[in-house]
């Protein structure tokens, strides 16, 4: 049976009111064999969600391709054309094919059909959207996306097309003039920002490592927006090594005043899971456990300001079998309110199949790293305890003026007081 907005109903997870958007065909966004952006990690995630029962009695919401004029929303005509060229005529690997639009390089490769399978990506994302715009939906997750680094007329950071940059254009053409955009890859949501830095309709909050460590070098505290958007720009630069407890001490010292000075009608998240202190590509030192302690507050922000409407998706995460099946599906069980604790067992059925495709990876036990996720409350500028222990200190005296800098820049613009802790 077809649903309107493009979206098939072959078996999608629509569990009171919660949606999981898949296909299969997210799988064909593959860049190299080696590249390490591997679909491997989506297959893991949707097979672990399976094994712990999560979609049981559901469906998947099954996304269409996006259309060339949905992708014009946000990418140029000669951008779109660059990239169908490059998916069927280009040698794919062969690199320096079209690196005027980002193509053939080393971080983003050609491959065969780059096109429809970028399309796919963007599609779901867009049909999550629908999905929660129709009414049918309060919450949609759809792992596949995450694109945030594509920029209008390039290609970026292993991203082709900006589904989420996409999926917010068409929310603020059918209904929606308040949305809130936060982002907790560990890598600064450029391409996002970049589409709606000067538009007071979209709030954009990105919480990354710090730009003069890490690609793509923007997102720091003085980027607010401009025009009549400024103000709603966003950005939180976290040093590496910052770990659980440090990052959730940021995180809620600047993204729950400013969600509550906007109140968004829909809150949109980029769960990218890099931040993770075994990740390849970058620094941080978050676990599973403080990943999907923030998870579990972008939704409760979602429930508190903008009626439960919350659109998640994927992003960043290149601990392909230990790190991102595990966080992202506390990802998918937040989404479908699914009690999921920490400590769970990962299934032996799915550890075993992963042995006999990796026999060399040392597989996790638990859906838990151990992870210290209670964080002491940012108390204003000068109010980080002392503990005597010089690296502890160091550390939250880091994150403080992280805080403080982010504060100091944005708060005014929306109205509130950057030195007081209750804003």
């Amino acid at each position: 049976m077809t649903r309107s907005f493009g979206a098939r109903k072959d078996s999608a997870a629509v569990v009171s009111n919660r949606a999981v958007v898949w296909s299969p065909e997210y799988l064909r966004y593959r860049w190299s064999a080696d590249h390490p952006m591997s679909p491997t990690r989506l297959e893991l995630t949707m097979s672990l969600a399976r094994s712990l029962g999560l979609l049981e009695g559901a469906e998947l919401v099954r996304p269409e391709a996006a259309s060339d004029a949905d992708l014009l929303r946000i990418h140029t005509p000669g951008y779109i054309e660059a990239v169908k060229h490059a998916g069927h005529s280009a040698t794919p690997g062969v690199l320096g094919q079209d690196t005027p639009h980002g193509l053939g390089t080393e971080d983003n490769p050609v491959f065969p059909e780059m096109h429809e399978a970028s399309s796919i990506l963007a599609g779901g994302s867009l049909t999550a959207a629908r999905e929660i715009a129709s009414g049918r939906t309060r919450r949609a997750v759809s792992i596949g996306g995450g694109m945030h680094h594509a920029m209008p007329d390039w290609a970026s950071g292993f991203c082709v097309y900006n589904d989420v940059a996409i999926a917010i254009s068409w929310l603020l053409d059918n209904g929606f003039d308040r949305v809130a955009y936060i982002d907790v890859d560990a890598h600064h949501g450029d391409g996002v920002q970049h589409a709606f830095a000067d538009d007071p309709r979209v709030l954009t909050i990105s919480l990354h490592q710090h730009p003069a460590t890490l690609f793509p070098n923007t997102g720091w505290s003085s980027e607010v927006g401009g025009g009549a958007g400024e103000g709603t720009a966003i950005n939180l630069p976290i040093l590496p090594g910052t770990s659980d407890a440090l990052w959730l001490r940021g995180f809620h010292a600047v993204v729950p005043g400013a969600i509550a000075a906007f109140r968004p009608q829909i809150v949109v998240s980029q769960c990218g899971v890099d931040s993770h202190r075994e990740d390849p590509l970058a620094d941080l030192a978050l676990t599973v456990d403080g990943q999907r302690a923030a998870f579990l507050a972008m939704r409760d922000l979602a429930d508190r300001y903008a009626e439960g409407r919350w659109l998640a998706v994927g992003g960043g995460g290149y601990g392909l079998v230990r790190v991102v099946p595990r966080a992202w599906t506390h990802l998918i069980a937040a989404a479908l309110d699914v009690e999921l604790p920490p400590g769970r067992a990962v299934p032996e059925s799915w550890r075993e199949r992963v042995r006999s495709l990796m026999p060399d990876v040392n597989l996790p036990d638990t859906m838990s790293d151990g992870g210290e996720v209670d964080y002491l409350p940012w108390d204003g500028p000068g109010g980080a305890p002392e503990t005597g222990v010089p690296a502890v200190d160091r550390a939250l005296h880091r994150i403080d003026s992280a805080v403080v800098a982010t504060r100091r820049a944005c708060f005014p613009l929306l109205g509130l007081d950057p030195e007081d802790p209750r804003d």
